[in-house]
């Protein structure tokens, strides 16, 4: 357990929690202290998630669900009070990249696929969670997963994915305005390219990875799933009690 333990007898949710940046996140939140209630489409990889936090001591609680399914996301925020009594930290990391290419060859299946998921599920979800948290005491902290690439930088063959993250960063930042006044704080962080699979490209070892981004960051590396995680905690945590409708880049200064 951490020694700051910041969300200690709190629950959070995060999506998309089956692996990478989600499972980082979730175990990041429950070493300080939290019940976290991971979700994502295949039971295994939660179930997965949640053996890694029960061996660091903490407690987790699997969820099946497809976040662009307004019905699947009610029930998973149902889930998680009703094991839980509450819900304090929604993180909302679960996302797609689909469409890779020029954007006037997108298929139409991959450019629905990536508004169905990296947008609509934001938003369901961002509707589900707020519902919750505004009736309850203290509010809650809601972080949406959004990218580098789309709000903040431009890499040629990937405009589909592009869009759908700025969607994210737009709807975070009108969400955050909307709903403050209700004791809920949106925010947003933009990761870049991180030791996930996603980061890789196609037949791209991470090795090689790791050659590719010598050139390609100010910093000569990706970021970790942990240093991304850690910046959605702060984000979670009442460190950032006035950050309200920020979206925080995470990405070694690709887009500086």
């Amino acid at each position: 357990m951490s020694r700051t333990a910041r969300f200690t007898a709190k629950t959070a949710l995060v999506t998309g929690a089956g692996s990478g940046l989600g499972r980082a996140i979730a175990l990041a939140l429950a070493a300080e202290g939290a019940n976290v209630v991971v979700a994502g489409r295949g039971e295994g990889p939660l179930k997965e998630t949640v053996a890694l936090i029960e061996e660091q001591g903490g407690t987790g609680y699997a969820h099946a669900a497809d976040v662009s399914r307004s019905e699947d996301v009610k029930a998973l925020v149902r889930a998680a009070v009703e094991r839980f009594g509450s819900l304090d930290v929604a993180v909302n990391n679960a996302g797609v990249f689909r469409g890779a290419g020029p954007i006037a060859d997108v298929a139409e299946d991959d450019w629905q696929t990536l508004l169905d998921i990296n947008v609509t599920g934001v938003l369901l979800s961002l509707q589900a969670e707020v519902a919750q948290m505004r009736g309850q005491e203290g509010g809650g902290a809601i972080v949406n997963i959004s990218s580098n690439l789309g709000p903040h930088t431009r890499i040629p063959g990937t405009t589909a994915y592009g869009v759908s993250k700025a969607a994210v960063s737009a709807l975070t930042r009108g969400a955050a305005l909307d709903h403050i006044g209700d004791g809920v704080r949106i925010n947003a962080v933009s990761p870049g390219a991180s030791a996930t699979t996603m980061s890789l490209l196609p037949g791209e070892s991470e090795a090689e990875r790791a050659v590719r981004m010598k050139e390609q960051s100010p910093l000569g590396r990706v970021s970790s799933a942990e240093e991304v995680a850690a910046a959605v905690l702060y984000l979670a945590s009442e460190d950032a009690a006035s950050v309200v409708g920020t979206d925080l880049v995470i990405d070694g200064g690709a887009a500086a």
